[in-house]
């Protein structure tokens, strides 16, 4: 337990109304205050007003921001404390909790998650990096800019994203595997233009992923090799597949030797432009924008409340 007690805000996914991690919030805050921290907790109605009141918290420098949830929760929180000094801490109990995965984070365990974040906070938070996206809003036209912590994908996996998003049963995981047997019906590739570092390239693609982190969608890992701490970007591109060829690669992403077929490629950059007609891009399994987006990765933007490597 740390010597000292922190002035800590604790920010609750406000979808967790529902299935085992409704409890979750209210026992990290208790946990907390029982081992002596000052804990404020955030429960809003809806992710943009959980964003305003977490950075009007945040601006008053507490020791942590701690948010409760999975990796939407993980991009909220790095949205308000990227490019500062606030640590975030994780306790993941989201579908995916992919960020916690990539970072040692128990995410299928909360008591052992607290457990490791109240050790963390007792020393030097860890410094990784974090991805920040500038893209046009379609509705007003402005040029805005988003953090994400883990993998920004446009592809694919983001045409499913768009189905499941629209679909409401089932709820969990489930209804990403529905979607994704319905888009596999129509897969077809995407055409693209990819800037790496002021290297362009046009190609079709059937996915491409810029990985900060290892995984996405549950422990999928599309850039296995990936490091949050080396100033640069795994930027995965899947030339295209038949559906049968698609079929057999794809249960290879869960331990990552998708990378050795040969329509399998992984370059590392640090500045990425995205064009497409057809692609929307996601980060941290959120929903971001049509393509075109700029990406670049800002080296040592985020202090993370998890074990040291």
């Amino acid at each position: 337990m740390p010597t000292k007690p922190k002035r800590i805000v604790v920010a609750i996914n406000p979808t967790a109304s529902f299935g085992k991690s409704v409890n979750v919030g209210p026992a990290v805050v208790a946990t907390l205050r029982a081992v002596g921290h000052d804990v404020t907790s955030l429960q809003e109605p809806d992710f943009e007003q959980l964003l305003a009141v977490g950075r009007k918290a945040v601006a008053s420098k507490p020791d942590a921001l701690v948010v409760v949830g999975g990796d939407g929760m993980v991009n909220l929180g790095t949205n308000i404390v990227a490019g500062t000094r606030v640590p975030l801490g994780i306790i993941p109990s989201g579908t995916g909790n992919d960020m916690a995965r990539g970072l040692g984070i128990p995410f299928d365990n909360t008591e052992a998650a607290i457990e490791v974040l109240i050790q963390a906070l007792g020393r030097p938070a860890r410094v990784i990096d974090a991805g920040r996206i500038s893209y046009v809003n379609v509705e007003n036209g402005d040029v805005e800019e988003r953090w994400f912590a883990c993998i920004v994908s446009a592809g694919f996996d983001s045409v499913v994203n768009e189905r499941a998003n629209r679909m409401r049963h089932p709820k969990g995981a489930s209804r990403y595997t529905i979607a994704l047997g319905l888009e596999l019906v129509r897969l077809k590739p995407i055409p693209y233009r990819i800037i790496l570092d002021g290297v362009m390239q046009e190609t079709k693609a059937m996915l491409v992923s810029v990985g900060n982190n290892v995984s996405l969608g549950g422990g999928m890992k599309v850039t296995p090799d990936a490091l949050v701490d080396d100033g640069l970007f795994d930027v995965l591109v899947v030339a295209p597949l038949s559906r049968l060829a698609f079929v057999r690669i794809f249960p290879r992403v869960f331990t990552g030797m998708h990378v050795t077929d040969r329509r399998v490629t992984i370059t590392r950059a640090k500045r990425i432009r995205l064009e497409s007609d057809v692609a929307v891009a996601y980060a941290d399994g959120e929903r971001i924008s049509p393509l075109p987006v700029d990406i670049e990765v800002v080296p040592g933007a985020l202090r993370i409340l998890a074990p040291h490597p």
